[in-house]
């Protein structure tokens, strides 16, 4: 998670952004997208169950008790191992990260309020840190004017200076290069603060 100066530095480089655009820019740091528990705990019963057909190359004879109580020991050690943040998610698929990560994303959005900005101009930058994921959430208003392989550039940078284990530095420099949009896009016609220039943490 960011220390209190680099959420200083966004909020400063949103307040800064803000005075050249009329846009409303707002910035979210997830964590993570989900604990995934039920994933790890699926990925233990399911090596615990392999355990069975294993039983049978054994070189001694388990009683069905002893057996049975062997799985369990298994399943919960597994369960208990596979906790682990790190190994968790190596375990978790990437298609279901960000699926997750995208759902959060979204909802954030809307919890936020950014769909109800003056003129449909608001700007969502979501990282979901675990994930790795970083995902750019424009409304109506600047989606006509700003494609989406313009903020996708922006995001695989992000990414990559995410997984550098730069978050910081990686928000500051997204919401400048955001800002250059904005500024095109949404020059200011008048000044306004609809939402709240801090960082938005989830923890």
């Amino acid at each position: 998670m960011l220390n209190s100066q680099y959420r200083r530095l966004v909020a400063d480089t949103i307040k800064e952004v803000e005075s050249n655009t009329d846009a409303e820019v707002v910035t979210v740091l997830a964590h993570e997208a989900d604990n995934y528990l039920y994933i790890s705990t699926l990925w233990a019963a399911f090596l615990a169950l392999l355990l069975a057909p294993l039983m049978q190359f054994l070189p001694w004879w388990l009683e069905y008790e002893q057996a049975f109580t062997l799985q369990w020991i298994l399943f919960i050690a597994l369960a208990l191992l596979f906790r682990w943040r790190p190994l968790t998610m190596r375990l978790v698929p990437k298609k279901v990260k960000y699926w997750r990560a995208s759902n959060l994303a979204r909802r954030q959005f809307l919890q936020q309020e950014l769909h109800s900005t003056r003129g449909r101009l608001g700007l969502l930058i979501f990282v979901a840190e675990a994930e790795h994921y970083v995902e750019i959430l424009a409304d109506r208003g600047l989606a006509e004017h700003i494609t989406d392989e313009n903020w996708q550039e922006i995001v695989e940078n992000f990414i990559h200076e995410i997984k550098r284990g730069k978050t910081g530095e990686a928000f500051v420099h997204c919401i400048e290069k955001c800002g250059e949009l904005l500024r095109e896009a949404a020059p200011v016609t008048t000044i306004k603060n609809e939402l709240p220039n801090h960082l938005v943490i989830l923890d």
